[in-house]
């Protein structure tokens, strides 16, 4: 499994503790870091001099206070350190022009969060095997 940390930006309190409750159930044993707002997310990719290691996914809400999902997404995608991560929209919304515009600003998947126990369970399982076992992530740019 790939030994990258998860960085999951989300600030339902009760959502954070079930996808890592879901993604341990499934023994997918990465660090979790948690963002609450777009700005903790953005302060975790930009923040310091110089972030060694990247994450092996974003998990992005969309709805978020201070900087809301998009703006972080394409935040992400303007700066050449970040561009290539792996960032997966997981989010409540069902609004067909969030899942175009996620799309548009470079979202590599679109998961929308079931309400249902066990089928987020399952979600999240197939989105840490996909993501941290069976991609192949690009190697960080050297030298930015």
């Amino acid at each position: 499994m790939n030994p990258g940390k998860i960085l999951l930006v989300e600030d339902n309190a009760d959502d954070v503790a079930l996808t890592i409750r879901a993604l341990k159930s499934h023994n997918i044993t990465n660090d979790v870091i948690v963002a609450q707002d777009g700005v903790q997310a953005l302060d975790y990719l930009f923040g310091g001099p110089g972030l060694d290691e990247q994450p092996a996914v974003i998990l992005l809400d969309l709805k978020l206070p201070k900087v809301n999902g998009m703006e972080v997404l394409q935040r992400i995608r303007s700066d050449e350190r970040t561009r290539r991560l792996p960032v997966v929209i997981l989010t409540s919304s069902d609004e067909e022009r969030d899942v175009i515009d996620s799309y548009s600003l470079g979202a590599n998947s679109y998961v929308r969060k079931p309400v249902d126990f066990v089928a987020f369970t399952e979600a999240a399982k197939q989105l840490g095997l996909y993501w941290l076992l069976l991609n192949r992530a690009p190697p960080m740019p050297r030298n930015l």
